[in-house]
């Protein structure tokens, strides 16, 4: 069922479940066994991150703001969070150069020109920091719209777990129905979820929430997942503006508070996906 998105402040990250030891075949302790308590302490380590999808034109500046603010504020709640987009498509002037950025988030620019070539960059991405994070974390790949049409099954990796940003406005509501529909048909049911931004109010979002998942299940026969709401706040573009994220730039902020209780429904959703 969608999420209330009156009560995004209300999610919590779930505590990382624990591993039973193994017995050993004859019932006596194995030397090569280390103690239960490391067992029961040690997370569980998928062999890959989830890759969430984000798909985002190149002059789409307010939600290229927001997919890097996303990412920090996943760093910030302690999972790893890398953004990745191609090299071939023209970087966000507002995001930092490749590499480590505040808080350990990072941006990492991928050779590729077609959506089979991202998705093979987007996997080696998704391994080679589940190698190296032992807490988990996201993969949160930028992905040009334009790609994600008739050959986009590609791109299996990045039609797992998709989330669309949309204003209240209707042609931006029914342009966001359109991707999804794209979305839907190019993938085998994928977790589609859904961002409503410039909102003046709750109940201004949860509307046009419900637009775009009511037509989704009348029509597709789909559900979309919800993952809150950002504000119509100053800061978002005065932090645009000083190219510094919000949760450092005005942390208290109801813009900061918003992207944070997103961020939280991220990594709720990415650890049940790795476990998965």
């Amino acid at each position: 069922m969608p999420r209330d998105l009156g009560d995004v402040a209300d999610y919590f990250l779930p505590t990382a479940p624990g591993r039973e030891p193994a017995e050993p075949p004859d019932g006596k302790p194995s030397e090569h066994l280390p103690p239960a308590g490391d067992f029961r302490s040690a997370p569980l380590r998928p062999a890959a991150l989830p890759i969430l999808t984000v798909p985002i034109g190149d002059r789409d500046v307010v939600r290229a703001a927001f997919a890097w603010n996303l990412v920090v504020e996943i760093a910030r709640l302690g999972g790893h969070a890398t953004l990745l987009a191609p090299r071939e498509s023209e970087p966000s002037p507002l995001w930092p150069e490749a590499g480590p950025g505040p808080v350990g988030a990072e941006v990492v620019m991928a050779d590729a020109s077609s959506v089979s070539e991202f998705n093979r960059a987007a996997l080696d991405v998704a391994v080679s920091r589940a190698a190296d994070t032992p807490d988990g974390g996201v993969v949160v790949a930028r992905v040009p719209p334009a790609w994600l049409g008739a050959g986009a099954r590609d791109g299996r990796a990045l039609l797992r777990w998709i989330l669309l940003f949309a204003s209240p406005e209707q042609h931006d509501l029914m342009e966001t129905y359109g991707l999804a529909k794209r979305l839907l048909a190019s993938a085998d049911q994928p977790r589609v979820g859904l961002t409503i931004h410039g909102a003046r109010r709750v109940s201004e979002a949860e509307q046009a929430f419900r637009r775009v998942a009511g037509a989704t299940v009348r029509h597709l026969r789909h559900d979309l997942v919800s993952y809150g709401l950002l504000v119509d706040d100053l800061h978002v573009y005065r932090a645009i503006v000083a190219r510094r994220p919000i949760g450092i730039e005005h942390p208290q902020s109801r813009a900061a508070l918003a992207l944070r209780d997103v961020a939280r429904l991220v990594l709720e959703d990415a650890r049940e996906l790795a476990i998965a």
